[in-house]
């Protein structure tokens, strides 16, 4: 019998306009409300991520996010 999904961790999210969007579309083809569509995918992170090109997008993300800063 599968356990049932009890969303136990509330957290508060800013998002990037273009993150929100891509949240909101996730959302409508999963037919998934956003907390339990952000959880699905932290869930699965290690098989939902492409872990050859993720490196290299979170180098490009902390460079413009340190760009920003200065």
């Amino acid at each position: 019998m599968a356990h049932k999904l009890r969303l136990t961790r509330k957290h508060q999210v800013a998002l990037t306009e273009t993150a929100h969007r891509n949240l909101k579309r996730f959302c409508d083809e999963s037919g998934l409300s956003p907390d339990h569509a952000l959880t699905f995918l932290f869930e699965n992170a290690s098989s939902v991520f492409h872990e050859e090109t993720l490196p290299h997008r979170l180098r490009a993300f902390k460079a413009a996010l340190a760009a920003q800063e200065t």
